[in-house]
């Protein structure tokens, strides 16, 4: 993805971002006991489990659309969600790429109680950039990275919840929404005309087609680089503009759990993400669980879309505060009564 400032209600593009901290050096994680929360009994979040997911992704490499390494892992993802819940959607398309490469394209939907309309997504991209393009070495900058945190991190955290998910129903629907092509956007220094909205391409597709006619849900939660050691999800300014009561809700849940060093109420400028173009195009209020980083130049972890974004950088740890809060937030939602 590429960060923009967005302001008011027009959304302007501006040239600079805001950063700030809150000094925490030390991660505080929560207890390994079941959550009980009004007597709701909530599963525990098994980080060593989205850890292996995630590494079984990046053994694949790099998972650029129209190369051997993403066919392999789009069978791998939609097998696995195939054993945990009977409706799986794959939204199968071509998309043209800022260049004119035509990519085909895997959107992968695992939904629960789908007869419900009492429901909520989870999202992430599982998609690789193709471009190394913010590699300290220039000799890098076409290769593709690695994408253990930006994609497989998001992707991992999901299969957990997916995993968990069949064994404790949750008390509302629930779709888990794997996006392509998020990550094929024009790089800075293209010597190509700029071609507007080059990113989030398989979101933007879903948007516009969703994989059931009339789809809706109450909000969705994109979950994008949330794998790395000492991560900072920030309230970014998209998510604060569409979502408000939704970030406040998620981020109120995580600091209740004791991760208040990883959900920080300082407020960062807008990323061009998946939850951009959901949110303009399908109405649906969706935030942006992100790591972002103000000590590094581009905002985001040192790693990013660079050749080091591999499993040396995943932490467990984070992990497990980004997974035990997505199932807080679940079972922590209040089903409709029957008639």
């Amino acid at each position: 993805m590429i960060y923009n400032l967005f302001l008011s209600s027009t959304l302007i593009v501006c040239a600079s971002l805001f950063f700030s901290c809150n000094g925490d050096s030390k991660k505080t994680t929560s207890s390994d006991s079941t959550k009980q929360i009004s007597s709701v009994n909530i599963p525990n979040f098994n980080a060593d489990s989205a850890f292996s997911y995630i590494d079984k992704q990046v053994s694949f490499g790099p998972r650029v659309p129209n190369s051997e390494a993403h066919k392999k892992c789009a069978d791998y993802l939609t097998l696995f969600l195939k054993n945990f819940t009977e409706h799986v959607i794959v939204q199968e398309t071509k998309v043209k790429a800022y260049n004119g490469t035509m990519l085909p394209i895997k959107n992968i939907i695992a939904s629960y109680k789908p007869e419900i309309n009492n429901r909520i997504f989870i999202c992430s991209h599982w998609d690789s950039r193709p471009y190394a393009d913010e590699d300290p070495d220039p000799k890098n900058h076409k290769k593709p990275i690695p994408g253990a945190n930006d994609g497989a991190s998001g992707v991992g955290v999901i299969m957990e919840l997916a995993r968990l998910l069949k064994e404790n129903p949750a008390p509302i629907g629930i779709d888990l929404i794997l996006f392509d092509a998020e990550d094929y956007g024009q790089p800075e220094n293209s010597e190509l005309p700029e071609v507007e909205d080059s990113w989030c391409l398989g979101s933007q597709y879903w948007s516009k087609n969703p994989h059931l006619k009339g789809y809706y849900a109450k909000y969705g939660i994109l979950l994008d680089m949330v794998g790395a050691k000492d991560a900072t999800f920030t309230m970014e300014e998209i998510s604060r503009f569409y979502a408000p009561d939704i970030l406040n809700k998620v981020w109120g849940i995580a600091n209740t759990l004791g991760y208040s060093s990883y959900f920080l109420y300082t407020k960062t400028a807008g990323v061009t993400d998946d939850h951009l173009y959901i949110n303009q195009i399908t109405k649906i209020p969706t935030i942006d669980v992100i790591d972002r980083n103000s000590s590094t130049p581009s905002g985001f972890n040192k790693n990013w879309h660079t050749l080091k974004d591999d499993m040396e950088g995943i932490d467990k740890t984070t992990l497990k505060a980004v997974g035990q809060t997505m199932l807080n937030v679940i079972f922590q939602e209040q089903p409709i009564a029957s008639n």
